[in-house]
């Protein structure tokens, strides 16, 4: 539960000079105090039908909210009091459920071994459209469900905090929601398949990665429509940006690389990573990106790889769970967070060490992952 911070009123007394000397030390003293009255999380978006709470002091899960369906992907907003999440809806969730849903779930896992989804999504309707979720970050209640396209992915917040967007993988657009009404304003056409993606720190531009084809569509966050794309290679699952927003990264999960992008010129230089990379995110400073390398089900990899952005080399790879797949690093780049979708555990990595120094059991097939800011 959050609290209020209530600072004490300064005297007016402008003969006492050490009012203002005192001032300073009482304040972080109360900031301290809120800050372990509210707490810090990150979050994982389970597969098989939940959200973990995960506390970043303790690492231990404090709380698991269910939902009826696939829990694809999840992320706190920037201002650390929401908590969005896509749900590709059980057949619970409403009247539409067949039999065909069988098929279409056989169809859609063999073509996650090939793209790097974990084609968890037995038993959910077909052509049911999907759903954002938004949950208080503290509280943990629901606080709106938005209907979004067919099958969405992932889930970004724009820096501002006014828009939260989704792609739809089956759609081929992006639904943008408006986080003060909860509702859609705008759907923009992007390319086929459009997965993970990421919004550069000016809300200008968002990134997606597409990944039916070899492309990343550059989204235009004030005209909402997509500007061009980028030529990446093969099955590009999801994307990241550097907070000066001149580089871009995306995972090849055809190519076993990483794709380096010079946003001036859209020349792309590739780095090899480790087998069937999934998630990548890039670490506050700009310094390393970190890719997820997941493999498959059959073969799971069992690593990230970090790739500095300067020297554009692989400089560690460090040993996971089975099937690494989400990733995200804490804001002061000290620990890296990773998904293992194949056992139901998330490693945790002294980014410094480079090295798993503790293994949560979370809930089934853990797949996103986000943390308060």
């Amino acid at each position: 539960m959050s609290s209020s911070l209530i600072l004490a009123a300064c005297g007016t007394d402008q003969s006492n000079t050490a009012a203002p000397e005192n001032k300073e030390p009482q304040q972080e003293q109360a900031a301290q105090e809120e800050k372990v009255t509210t707490g810090n999380y990150y979050f994982t978006a389970n597969e098989g039908g939940s959200i973990n709470k995960i506390d970043a002091a303790t690492n231990e899960v404090v709380e698991t909210i269910t939902v009826d369906g696939a829990v694809h992907n999840v992320q706190v907003s920037p201002d650390g009091k929401i908590v969005g999440a896509t749900l590709v809806p059980g057949m619970g969730h409403g009247e539409e459920g067949n039999d065909e849903s069988a098929e279409h779930n056989d169809e859609h896992a063999e073509a996650a071994d090939d793209h790097g989804d974990s084609g968890a999504d037995a038993g959910h309707s077909e052509g049911m459209n999907g759903l954002a979720l938004f949950y208080d970050a503290q509280t943990n209640a629901l606080i709106k469900e938005v209907q979004v396209g067919n099958h969405p992915a992932h889930i970004v917040f724009t820096s501002n905090g006014q828009y939260a967007l989704v792609t739809n993988n089956e759609d081929n657009n992006v639904s943008v929601i408006d986080i003060n009404t909860f509702t859609v304003t705008n759907t923009v056409e992007t390319g086929k398949g459009p997965h993970g993606f990421r919004i550069s720190a000016d809300d200008k531009f968002a990134y997606i990665a597409n990944m039916g084809e070899d492309t990343v569509s550059v989204i235009n966050l004030e005209s909402f429509t997509e500007e061009k794309k980028i030529q990446v290679g093969p099955t590009p699952v999801t994307t990241g940006v550097t907070s000066d927003g001149k580089t871009l990264v995306t995972t090849l999960n055809s190519e076993n690389n990483l794709a380096i992008v010079d946003l001036s010129t859209d020349q792309v230089t590739k780095v090899e990573v480790g087998v069937g990379p999934a998630q990548v995110y890039i670490q506050a400073d700009n310094k390393f990106a970190f890719v997820a390398n997941q493999g498959t089900a059959e073969s799971p990899s069992t690593s990230i790889t970090k790739v500095d952005l300067d020297s554009k080399t692989a400089v560690a790879t460090i040993e996971t769970g089975k099937g690494a797949h989400g990733v995200v690093v804490s804001p002061d780049n000290k620990y890296v967070y990773v998904t293992n979708m194949f056992e139901n555990t998330v490693s945790v990595i002294d980014n410094e060490q480079n090295k798993v120094i503790q293994t949560i059991d979370v809930g089934e097939i853990p797949n996103g992952i986000s943390i308060m800011p």
